[in-house]
């Protein structure tokens, strides 16, 4: 298959990933990359052997890219991936695909009517954990779907991250972070959303940055940090969800899925791999099993989504780290923070169809450095 061009927009902590997918994965051929700080664009692009360093303007209307990839702070998502469009390129981000949902409406908006593709993270719903959890419900292990909890929590980024401001800005907080993995898992692995409810808190209006390099600044807090929801799914059931920067400590479960016949403890959203276990209604020890995993799917990292996105433009593949599912999560999680505010449910409206499951073996082009982690 003919390798798919990159542009890399965004050279911050992120990006090492995607520089390595670039080189691990056939499909994916990076030719440019850019950023508003320019000695870091051209320091990556020396130590992962990218030819060309550009302005981001310059690199969204460069005719050799095919694929603009975002990768810069949450609340530019929208703006940047709309720009690849009106110029005529597909456009991959990181998640969220935009701040709000009218910035989401408006770039399906445009990708439809130019005819280009947009493709948004998480894609470890590519992973062998997910999908592996995927086929134990699709085999009816579990019975019939009956609810899932989804839980995350820590005490906030700027103990570790060296610039956490962004995640306390527009398109930033617990849920807009962490809820795209377990909305989009959930999704996979349940269907699409019907309507959401939601409670938000901000206990705290600045946070003390406690990592290197900026130890001591404080930095201002504009969106929720405590955020819980109820999501009701179209095949009826329902689903707990909480993101939290503002938990010290858990002992509660992280990702269940509960069946009329036992109970399914999901893989971490945020890895490719992982063992799932069930705990089956019929298992007289009533013992929590194990399921061995069998799938095989190689290189296995971030980035896996453009592969997705690669095959898509190239062939026949069905496009599974979609624009229409970074959609339903978008308008799920801004419902979230919609209900929470008006103190009703809020029914979604975006189409959205469960993505299919993942073939084993793919991708099947991997290059020599892309074993699986």
């Amino acid at each position: 298959m003919e390798s798919v061009t990159l542009g890399i927009i965004g050279c911050g902590a992120i990006s090492d990933v995607y520089f390595e997918a670039g080189n691990r994965f056939d499909a994916l051929d990076i030719a440019a990359c850019a950023d508003l700080d320019a000695e870091r664009a051209e320091s990556k692009a020396d130590e992962y052997g990218v030819p060309r360093v550009l302005p981001t303007e310059d690199l969204l209307t460069d005719p050799e890219i095919d694929v603009a990839v975002v990768l810069t702070p949450a609340g530019t998502h929208g703006d940047l991936v709309s720009a690849a469009l009106q110029a005529g390129t597909h456009a991959y981000t990181e998640k969220p695909l935009a701040a709000t949902k009218a910035e989401g409406e408006a770039i399906l908006e445009t990708a439809a009517e130019r005819g280009l593709t947009v493709g948004v993270a998480p894609d470890t719903v590519l992973g062998t954990g997910i999908q592996t959890c995927r086929d134990l419900i699709d085999e009816g292990r579990i019975g019939d779907p009956v609810g899932a909890t989804a839980l995350w929590s820590n005490h906030g980024h700027e103990h570790w991250h060296p610039d956490p401001d962004g995640f306390y800005k527009d398109g930033g907080g617990p849920l807009f972070d962490m809820g795209p993995y377990y909305l989009a898992s959930l999704v996979t692995l349940l269907g699409p959303i019907q309507s959401v409810a939601g409670t938000a808190n901000t206990p705290f209006e600045e946070r003390e940055i406690t990592s290197e390099p900026r130890r001591g600044e404080r930095i201002p807090v504009s969106v929720p940090t405590h955020e819980t929801a109820v999501v009701t799914f179209e095949n009826g059931a329902t689903g707990t969800l909480l993101t939290s920067f503002d938990v010290w400590e858990s002992e509660l479960p992280g990702f269940e899925i509960y069946g009329t016949e036992g109970t399914l403890s999901v893989t971490d959203p945020n890895r490719f791999d992982g063992t799932p276990r069930v705990h089956l209604s019929d298992d007289d020890d009533g013992e929590w099993r194990e399921v061995p995993v069998e799938r095989d799917h190689p290189g296995q990292q971030r980035g896996l989504g453009l592969v997705d996105l690669a095959y898509s433009l190239r062939s026949d593949w069905a496009h599974r780290t979609s624009g229409d599912l970074g959609f339903h999560v978008l308008e799920a999680m801004d419902g979230i923070r919609e209900s929470a505010e008006e103190g009703a449910y809020v029914q979604l409206s975006a189409q959205c169809e469960r993505p299919p499951s993942v073939p084993d073996g793919f991708p099947t082009d991997v290059g020599p450095a892309g074993d699986a982690e």
